[in-house]
């Protein structure tokens, strides 16, 4: 085969899979413009015959999702700052800072990523009841704080940070957070904005810990929210499309409103690391 005809069957393969992802999302945003019943039909329409935003004004009026979005908002976004800070500290810590057991404290987090999460939901639930943190925001934010790979992530990238410009701002006189906050944070803004992109797209789409944290239908998250309504609403079809947009449609805009930085931080983390 020769070159041309490979790199042709390459292009075409990525277009069909690029198309085979497309084109359920496509239909998605457009069931959830159609009248009642419409997507129900048999075949299924793939484009509305009559558009109509019915369906989004019945989710924010009728069913009250707005509370949701809004509870999403703020435990996706308290999170995604919280991991940030908390995480670039302790990664540059684990990378330029020399105290005793360091190496084997990392190792030990490093492994500790195979656990899989569900194991440890018991017992940080019976940990977060008795400390009264069941069914409030601080509940469903905190366990999402202590991230392992974000540590790992901002551990890798801060050690391409040239040790000399950080023993330099020492001998100015400067202290450790004030060197963190001046000198390596600002170097830190690809690793950054990557782990800021994964944080948010997973607390945002988190379905089982929400679930499990918080009883009170008030604070449920957008995703909860929704699996609720469909055992009322299983047949309207075109009102749990819209709610599923409403899902997808804040995260896809971040994620492609910084995809260039969340590539940007892969790359230079997976060189410089």
């Amino acid at each position: 085969m020769s070159r041309r005809a490979a790199v042709f069957f390459l292009h075409a393969a990525l277009i069909l899979g690029a198309a085979a992802a497309a084109i359920p999302l496509l239909w998605m945003v457009a069931a959830s413009l159609m009248q009642p019943g419409e997507a129900n039909a048999f075949p299924p329409p793939f484009f509305p015959a009559h558009p109509t935003l019915s369906n989004y004004r019945s989710l924010f009026t009728r069913l009250a999702l707005g509370r949701a979005f809004g509870n999403s908002l703020l435990i996706a976004g308290v999170t995604t700052l919280a991991v940030l800070f908390l995480n670039s500290m302790a990664g540059y810590a684990f990378a330029k800072l020399r105290f005793g057991g360091r190496d084997r404290l990392f190792g030990f987090l490093v492994g500790a990523l195979v656990i899989p999460a569900q194991v440890s939901m018991l017992p940080l639930f019976l940990m977060l009841r008795s400390a009264g943190l069941v069914n409030t925001y601080a509940g469903a934010i905190l366990p999402g704080t202590a991230g392992i790979l974000g540590i790992f992530l901002i551990r890798q990238f801060a050690r391409s940070i040239p040790d000399d410009l950080i023993d330099a701002a020492r001998l100015d006189g400067a202290g450790e957070f004030r060197v963190y906050w001046r000198i390596v944070l600002p170097l830190l803004k690809p690793v950054l904005a990557t782990l800021g992109t994964i944080t948010f797209l997973a607390t945002w789409n988190d379905f089982v810990w929400p679930l499990v944290v918080l009883t009170d239908e008030s604070r449920y998250t957008l995703p909860v929210a929704l699996a609720s309504l469909v055992g009322e609403h299983a047949q309207d079809t075109e009102l749990m499309m819209a709610g599923s947009v409403l899902t997808v449609l804040p995260v896809l805009v971040l994620f492609l409103a910084l995809q260039r930085y969340y590539i940007e931080g892969i790359t230079l983390g997976s060189v410089k690391g």
